[in-house]
C-alpha cells in the first residue's frame, strides 16, 4: 500500500537563497532520503521549477553533495535522485511532490511526500490533495517538518 506523508511547514523553512520555505524543505527531505541510500524523484511543475530545485541542490555544502539529474539527463539509469516536471512520469519507489498536485496513479509508488504550506490558499490545495490520495487508498501520514529532525 503506498504511504503518503503530509509534512506541515513553517516560517522557519527558508534560507538566504530566497528560496520557498517548500523548497527548502524538500531540498531537506531529498538529503534525508539520500543518506538512507534510497532512490527518489522528484516530481515539479515545470521545468522552469525544477531547474530552481536543481540549482537549489548544488548549492549544498561539498559535505551534503547529492547525486541528481534533470530527467533525460544523467547517466543511463539515471542519478539517485531524479528530477521530473510536467506529464513527466516519476521513476522511482519514492516520490517528492513538489508540483502541488494530484499524482496520477499513486498506488504504483511506495512512498509519496507532500507539503502543507504557510499560505492559506496553499493549504486549502493540500488538503484537496490528502483527499485524493485517502480516496485512492493511499496510507495517510501527517507529520511536522520538524519531525524529520527529532524521529521520535
Amino acid at each position: 500500500m503506498t504511504q503518503v506523508v503530509f509534512y506541515q511547514l513553517t516560517s522557519d523553512h527558508s534560507d538566504s537563497s530566497n528560496a520557498s520555505p517548500e523548497h527548502v524543505f524538500a531540498c531537506e527531505l531529498v538529503a534525508h532520503c539520500y543518506r538512507k541510500q534510497q532512490k527518489l524523484s522528484v516530481l515539479c511543475a515545470d521545468k522552469a521549477q525544477a531547474e530552481t530545485f536543481d540549482e537549489l541542490l548544488w548549492q549544498l555544502p561539498a559535505d551534503s553533495f547529492i547525486a541528481h539529474n534533470l530527467a533525460g539527463e544523467g547517466p543511463a539509469g539515471g542519478a539517485p535522485v531524479e528530477i521530473t516536471w510536467g506529464t513527466q512520469s516519476a521513476l522511482r519507489n519514492i516520490v517528492v511532490n513538489l508540483a502541488f498536485s494530484d499524482i496520477a496513479h499513486p498506488q504504483r509508488y511506495q512512498t509519496i511526500y507532500d507539503f502543507v504550506p504557510v499560505a492559506d490558499v496553499a493549504k486549502q490545495a493540500a488538503r484537496e490533495r490528502y483527499k485524493y490520495f485517502k480516496l485512492a487508498g493511499c496510507d495517510m501520514q501527517f507529520q511536522q517538518a520538524e519531525s524529520l529532525h527529532n524521529p521520535s
